[in-house]
């Protein structure tokens, strides 16, 4: 099921009908709702759904962004804080956010756990990018870059990954209460919780709840591809009985991501597809700055290559 993310409009319109009218006319009916959706988009989104416009397959956390929040930032209260007022608060938006997600009648909301906090800054993984663009990829200097990093990273993560396994427990009654799904997606630094080892343990632990799975990010993962950290096609084979749905997005190298699939970028959508589950949303996750043409083209060739994708 193909589905369109309002992070390329939202910030373009103070309608909400109007932002989702814009979608349509690229030829997608079904709509994720983004984090940085402002609560005044609300009515009009609402408009367009009770009209039969348009269909609401899932949000993201946290929707509507949240009225104190500068700026689109779903990950300024991160599950995994040191702070515990900032976890708390974490966890009450996210109930706010499922709620109003299962009122326009999504079944899943997708979610950011955090980061390894003494690493919030994310400059390890930007120094491995920066090595990439210099073409140092596959070198003893990038190899040993990357060891101190991943060694330095994976000693610290133990009290992080907790905090995130405790948020889901505590959110799971509330999802399974409003029948939308917790997506807990992987993302695209090395530094931010889980890693992929670790999204299989957390995977494994919550294998008989329906209301937790895994979201993959195709951008996001082929960042880590470029740069050595994992193997994208064998990691989404290993987790596919956990899939739930999936971000779209290509990358151009090393690590520009959300750009419109199949034009120019590097993620081998043809060899990654086949591991999801049929019937999965797959949405179309796409920067602000994406033209509506490339857009239109994109999904036309997606469509002559995977028909399947469409049902």
């Amino acid at each position: 099921m193909l589905v369109f993310s309002t992070c390329w409009n939202s910030h373009r319109h103070q309608d909400g009908e109007e932002m989702i009218d814009e979608i349509l006319s690229l030829g997608f009916d079904h709509v994720e709702l983004s984090h940085g959706i402002k609560l005044s988009l609300l009515p009009g989104i609402m408009r367009a759904v009770e009209a039969g416009k348009v269909r609401v397959a899932g949000v993201h956390n946290y929707f509507p962004a949240p009225i104190d929040e500068v700026g689109d930032a779903p990950d300024s209260r991160p599950f995994t804080a040191d702070l515990p007022q900032v976890r708390s608060k974490a966890i009450e938006l996210t109930k706010k956010s499922i709620e109003q997600g299962a009122s326009l009648g999504a079944g899943y909301i997708v979610l950011h756990m955090g980061t390894v906090e003494p690493l919030v800054k994310r400059t390890d993984t930007t120094r491995l990018q920066t090595m990439a663009r210099e073409g140092l990829v596959g070198t003893e200097e990038f190899a040993r870059t990357k060891g101190e990093f991943v060694r330095r990273r994976n000693r610290l993560a133990p009290v992080y990954v907790e905090r995130a396994r405790e948020a889901i427990r505590q959110l799971l009654p509330h999802a399974s209460e409003f029948g939308v799904k917790l997506g807990i997606e992987g993302r695209s630094h090395y530094e931010q919780i889980p890693s992929e080892d670790e999204m299989a343990d957390l995977m494994r632990e919550f294998a008989e709840e329906p209301f937790v799975g895994y979201w993959h990010d195709f951008g996001h993962i082929q960042r880590k591809h470029n740069l050595l950290l994992l193997n994208h096609e064998q990691f989404i084979r290993s987790i596919s009985p956990h899939l739930i749905g999936g971000h779209v997005n290509d990358v151009k190298w090393p690590a520009r991501d959300h750009q419109v699939p199949l034009i120019g970028g590097g993620v081998p959508f043809e060899r990654l597809l086949p591991f999801f589950p049929a019937g999965v949303p797959l949405v179309w996750e796409l920067s602000g700055r994406a033209a509506a043409e490339d857009i239109l083209t994109a999904r036309e060739l997606w469509e002559s290559r995977f028909p399947q994708t469409l049902q």
